[in-house]
């Protein structure tokens, strides 16, 4: 099949669309191409076994195009397959193996590409059949058996998923821990730009530090290949890392090496390292990989001990933790003003501390710093993922600039598709916009590589409850709060889904104890009032509202809280009020006035219909929103 040539011919990589349009449509064909591309897909994943929401082969980059994540070689050598390479001669037969010999297929097919149209139209065939290739070539050394090009000559499984453990800390010094950690960081993120590869992230990683459980325990958790374990000692300005790569099914030790040199090189040396770990996976690089892995540079040891300290507190993501951080990073910068990553952290934070419950800067001047320095990253490294997605979320979630947005976060999933953060912001701009078949598979995207994180695990939640599938968003939050009783966006969110199914009752149990876990803040309290208004206990409702007045003239409390009071008392004239000056606050809230079932109250009041416009949100009916994805749920929620 030409479509498995094209994406064959560059593996690890993303070939847009348009390239396969030109590869396999040419100008002079009248041809739907978006259904005949989705056919071919489709056709092509089935013949390979390959499922769309847990990619070996295949990986859907939506609005974009397809990466190939399998393994390509010649027949011929262990390189990868050169594009200048001349084809051999061949002669070709079928014979009925079973699907698992399809590997075989995949691995040469971008070389009967190369040699004849005619022949890969034979292929094709073949695959589409269930049918396996065997190569015959001429003057050329003993080809490969199935078994070695599908494992590989040491009879080891093939490597297309990884965890990177918490590297150990053998200073003896816990205040040496920032570095540990930050070089288990680093090794993600350099092991992350490698496409071909799935690298958990390390939120789900870090649950694992000092842990004793068995590897194979964690790699059936993780849904990895292999992990990666080791440890970092530092003595003065010198710095050892030891790293070993495990077979996690069986606990079978492949590979191990130690790395020594210079604080000042460090970076050099985790490169190294990621590089090392490349080869010995059979990872084929990109030569944009392969030239960002060799691009580093000697740095500051100081600004880089700095920097390290700034992401050790930021991932705390309590208020000390950001503060900490804040000063951590801007120490970084000025040590080393070109170092893109330091920046990249300036944003992060800034962002996250104007966030609700959070609040510890007004949220212009925490914006306009965020978007200051995201900005200076991508000067000094365009190729840094994490700062383009730092834009996309401010043009996101306070510009409201959508085009503008969508950009930045493709950008970065093209430069880091591993970068789990990315996928889940993506998903709820998409989310925003309605366009939920999509926002569920960046959400399903991001789960797949941080499968422990609970905010992730509550973004699908966050699809379903958008998406008008109430039990599904029900049960997603449920499964969330088995893994953390504690999280208090889950209790919110699953109280919402429940009062969207006219289960008011719950849901005020569940509203109650988010106001407990997030320390009773103004939006706990205007949740309640809603959910007792609506539940017809209207005295308990204006106490609620009565409290926010009282506390509106001790501290700020934002407009959509009591907007969403007044709308489930029915008040809708002063529910608008209260919106216009949450729009004028640029609350964050506002950007799910399209999807939010508490709106539907509102929907035809032109002042809204107004406010949806100005924030070019679309506005259209939930029965034309329907989506293929996502299975049929419940009835549609219950009038406010």
């Amino acid at each position: 099949m030409l479509l498995l040539g094209a994406l064959t011919a560059s593996p690890g990589e993303v070939v847009s669309r348009e390239e396969l349009q030109k590869q396999l449509w040419p100008d002079d064909t009248f041809v739907d191409f978006e259904t005949g591309l989705n056919a071919a897909v489709r056709k092509l994943r089935e013949a390979l076994a390959d499922n769309p929401e847990n990619p070996r082969y295949i990986e859907t980059i939506p609005k974009h195009g397809y990466r190939f994540l399998g393994q390509v070689h010649s027949s011929r050598t262990d390189e990868p397959i050169s594009r200048k390479q001349p084809s051999p001669k061949m002669e070709l037969t079928s014979t009925s193996l079973g699907r698992r010999t399809i590997a075989s297929l995949v691995e040469t097919v971008a070389e009967y590409r190369r040699a004849n149209r005619f022949w890969m139209s034979i292929a094709a065939a073949l695959a589409l059949g269930g049918l396996a290739l065997t190569v015959v070539q001429r003057n050329v050394p003993k080809v490969a058996s199935v078994h070695e090009r599908l494992f590989g000559a040491s009879g080891a499984p093939a490597i297309h998923s990884i965890a990177v453990l918490p590297l150990e800390n053998l200073s003896g010094d816990p205040t040496q821990e920032y570095l540990s950690d930050g070089m288990t960081d680093a090794l993600i993120t350099d092991l992350a730009q490698m496409g071909s590869l799935r690298v958990i992230s390390r939120t789900s990683s870090m649950q694992y530090k000092n842990t004793k459980k068995s590897m194979p325990e964690i790699a059936r958790t993780l849904n990895v290949d292999a992990i990666i374990e080791g440890t970092v000692q530092r003595s003065g300005d010198r710095v050892r890392i030891t790293a070993q790569l495990i077979e996690a099914p069986a606990d079978r030790h492949l590979w191990a090496k130690t790395y020594e040199g210079d604080l000042r090189h460090i970076l050099s040396l985790e490169s190294e390292v990621a590089g090392s770990i490349a080869r010995e996976i059979d990872i084929h690089l990109t030569r944009k990989q392969r030239e960002r892995l060799a691009s580093t540079t000697p740095i500051n040891g100081e600004a880089y001990e700095l920097y390290l300290k700034g992401r050790y507190f930021w991932n705390k993501r309590d208020r000390e933790g950001l503060k900490k951080a804040l000063d951590y990073f801007q120490r970084a910068a000025e040590k080393e003003p070109k170092y893109a990553p330091a920046q990249a952290g300036l944003a992060d934070t800034y962002s996250v501390q104007a966030a609700a419950g959070y609040d510890l800067l007004p949220t212009a001047e925490a914006m306009d710093r965020a978007r200051t320095a995201a900005r200076r990253a991508i000067e000094i490294d365009d190729g840094l993922a994490e700062a383009h997605a730092s834009l996309g979320f401010i043009n996101f979630s306070y510009d409201w600039d959508w085009t503008a947005a969508e950009k930045e976060f493709t950008r970065a999933i093209a430069l880091n598709p591993n970068y789990a953060t990315v996928h889940q912001w993506y998903s709820e701009y998409l989310d925003d916009l309605r366009r939920f078949d999509e926002a569920f598979a960046e959400a399903k995207a991001a789960l797949m590589l941080d499968p422990l994180s609970l905010i992730l695990n509550e973004n699908v939640a966050r699809v379903h409850y958008f998406a008008r599938r109430f039990d599904q968003a029900v049960e997603g939050s449920k499964k969330t709060l088995e893994m953390d009783s504690r999280f208090p966006i889950s209790h919110l969110r699953l109280g919402r889904a429940y009062a969207a199914k006219g289960m008011l009752n719950e849901a005020i149990q569940e509203f109650q104890l988010f106001a407990t876990l997030s320390g009773n803040t103004p939006l706990a309290t205007a949740s309640i009032a809603n959910a007792l208004a609506r539940s017809g206990n209207r005295r308990g409702a204006l106490r609620a509202l009565n409290e926010l007045i009282v506390l509106s003239n001790q501290k700020h409390v934002p407009a959509i809280c009591f907007a969403l009071v007044y709308i489930g008392l029915g008040d809708r004239d002063e529910a608008v009020t209260r919106l216009e000056e949450a729009y004028k606050e640029r609350s964050d809230f506002l950007l799910v006035l399209s999807v939010d079932p508490l709106f539907d109250g509102l929907r035809s009041d032109p002042r809204f219909q107004d406010l949806l416009r100005r924030m070019k949100l679309p506005d259209v009916p939930y029965f034309a929103a329907a989506t293929s994805i996502l299975k049929p749920g419940t009835s549609a929620a219950g009038s406010l």
